[in-house]
């Protein structure tokens, strides 16, 4: 489990630093990674773009994911938690990526670690619940956070 981040000290290309603070939503050492591709510290496209697109496929995946529930569809669930967990991961959003791997876990029958078998499709369908309701929680604290870090709180 990653240590819960700190301000994040941003840097850009000619070394002006401006400080970001995650608290424990977004892993800033890995977010840092996707600042650093903006050209222009202060309108940030590059990142902006990335991490909006982000809100948009997290929205949508989450509708899928609240569909393929109600059709009882484990495979889809576990494909579509495998497909936001890596994605979330990329931006640093540990807990959604944790989240989202325990979704593609029990969406494969697995329990919460991955590790052993769960036969009950009842089971596994109550755990995704579980999960993609946690995952959502979690991905609106982040999505609060980055529309303030980008001065766009209107949006959350």
């Amino acid at each position: 489990m990653a240590p819960s981040a700190q301000p994040a000290d941003v840097r850009s290309e000619d070394g002006s630093a401006g400080t970001a603070d995650f608290g424990d939503n977004i892993d800033s050492t890995t977010f840092e990674q996707i600042l650093e591709m903006d050209d222009d510290e202060d309108e940030r496209e590059f990142s902006r773009g990335i991490v909006y697109d982000f809100f948009t496929q997290a929205d949508s995946t989450f509708k899928q994911m609240d569909e393929n529930l109600e059709s009882k569809d484990l495979n889809a669930l576990s494909q579509l938690g495998h497909f936001l967990k890596g994605s979330s991961a990329t931006l640093g959003m540990t807990k959604v990526k944790d989240s989202c791997e325990k979704i593609q876990h029990y969406g494969a029958h697995k329990d919460a670690s991955g590790t052993e078998d769960v036969d009950d499709d009842e089971v596994c369908l109550k755990n995704c619940k579980i999960s993609i309701e946690q995952a959502k929680v979690e991905f609106k604290e982040c999505e609060i956070v980055l529309r303030k870090f980008y001065r766009d709180d209107e949006g959350a």
